[in-house]
């Protein structure tokens, strides 16, 4: 049964090929003729499977050695590496031991490095002699123990810090100008504390600068700019005066950073301290115009009372007209038209004191206002960002003393200015009165 189904199956194969046959014999060959070629393909076929199965083989064979070769390489190298690290392990120990007191030296060295290069850093001597901080910053950060020569020239580097302390020395180095341009400028540095030239003080800032000097954009007082410009010029070998800022730039420093006395009225003073300013302002010339007024009136009384014609152009003149053209009036009587022109005369000579008087009072309760506006803006600073940054509630304070200052300085020149013209006017009238009451006495005299 299985064999009527190949045969079968190989005549439905074949009758694609043999459809154009004319006869039997013609379909049996090309029947063998196709059997022939499946066989031979089918030959072919398995001639590849055979050579692939044992290429397959092959690389199976060369892939377990490959494998086989890197175990023993592995197994190799682990044993490598173990005998390494017990090598390490007692050639650490040896030289533990072998370095003793060593190890601390090393800590110490590279300590002293790093402190050694921040203050030399620091140093405007750097300035001088730039570069020569450069071996500090590799021996600070070096992992090994330092040589004898190293040790030797972080020796030198420290001294030679200490001798250059104390000398004053000319050289020739690029400074940065408060204009922003940097100059190439003769600078004399006088030890590690100051530096100047063309007669200006100047700072070694390293946070700003590692290279330049840097001119202070505010200056000290002239007599130290004075001084500066004298050392300059003196001669190698004169001893001339110089300020010495001992604290290596700091002050010099703070002095860019305070404000000056108009800066602290523009900016802390407020709307209250030009209001006290104002007041002060307008009592000074009150004061200026009542003496004018005073001495022009004591220049013209003096005149008076060395002429015998009473004049209208002054107080003690009008007093006097009284008693000219009342010359036959009761003493009682004139006595009282005297005193009733004197009382005319002190309104004018008196006016302005009072005035001036109210202005001294109020520049202090100015003042106080202006305490009281401060303290108020420092408790809103303090209840916004608490207490933990004084610069936050310096602002309300420096307001609070400001004003207060302003106040105080504008109310005792002008208490004292008062206080002057106040007698210069008590005596004008203690001269017109002292005239009255001489008129008055010659009168009784000569009616007696």
């Amino acid at each position: 049964m299985s064999r009527f189904a190949l045969m079968l199956a190989a005549v439905l194969l074949s009758i694609a090929p043999t459809a154009g046959a004319q006869n039997l014999e013609e379909l049996a060959r090309m029947v063998r003729e196709a059997a022939g070629s499946e066989a031979k393909i089918n030959q072919e076929r398995e001639a590849r499977f055979v050579r692939e199965r044992d290429q397959q083989r092959a690389l199976l064979a060369q892939a377990r050695q490959q494998l086989a070769a890197e175990n023993t390489r592995s197994d190799r190298l682990k044993g490598e590496y173990d005998q390494h690290e017990r090598a390490l392990a007692e050639l650490e120990t040896t030289l533990a031991e072998r370095m003793g007191n060593l190890g601390e030296l090393f800590g110490v060295v590279r300590q002293s490095s790093g402190d050694v290069q921040a203050a030399l850093d620091d140093s405007m001597v750097t300035a001088q002699l730039p570069g020569r901080t450069a071996f500090l910053s590799e021996l600070a950060q070096r992992r090994e123990l330092p040589t004898v020569p190293e040790l030797r020239q972080l020796w030198s580097a420290m001294v030679t810090e200490i001798a250059e302390s104390g000398k004053v020395v000319k050289f020739t180095v690029p400074v940065e100008r408060t204009s922003g341009a940097t100059e190439q400028l003769e600078v004399v540095r006088v030890g590690v504390f100051n530096a100047v030239s063309d007669g200006f003080f100047l700072d070694w800032d390293i946070s700003k600068s590692r290279d330049n000097f840097i001119e202070l954009a505010r200056q000290p007082a002239s007599r130290f700019a004075g001084m500066a410009e004298e050392l300059q010029d003196a001669p190698a070998g004169k001893v001339v005066p110089m300020a010495v800022d001992f604290t290596r730039g700091q002050i010099l420093r703070a002095v860019v950073q305070t404000k000056t006395p108009l800066e602290r009225v523009r900016e802390d003073g407020g709307p209250v301290g030009y209001v006290i300013i104002a007041v002060g302002m307008l009592g000074l010339a009150l004061c200026l115009w009542k003496f004018v007024s005073l001495y022009t009136t004591g220049s013209r009384i003096r005149s008076q009372i060395k002429s015998d014609t009473a004049k209208q152009s002054n107080p003690l003149g009008r007093v006097l007209a009284i008693y000219a053209d009342n010359p036959e009036t009761d003493i009682e009587t004139l006595e009282l038209k005297l005193d009733e022109a004197i009382l005319r005369e002190t309104a004018p000579i008196e006016t302005g004191l009072s005035f001036i008087r109210v202005l001294y009072v109020v520049a202090p309760l100015l003042g106080l206002l202006g305490t009281v506006v401060g303290m108020i803006a420092t408790f809103q600073m303090i209840t916004l960002f608490g207490t933990g940054d004084p610069r936050m509630m310096a602002g309300g304070i420096s307001t609070a003393l400001v004003t207060t200052v302003l106040g105080l300085v504008v109310a005792i020149p002008l208490t004292l200015l008062h206080s002057f013209l106040q007698g210069q006017a008590k005596g004008l009238i203690q001269v017109l009165e002292e005239q009255a009451a001489g008129i008055i006495a010659r009168i009784a005299e000569q009616r007696e």
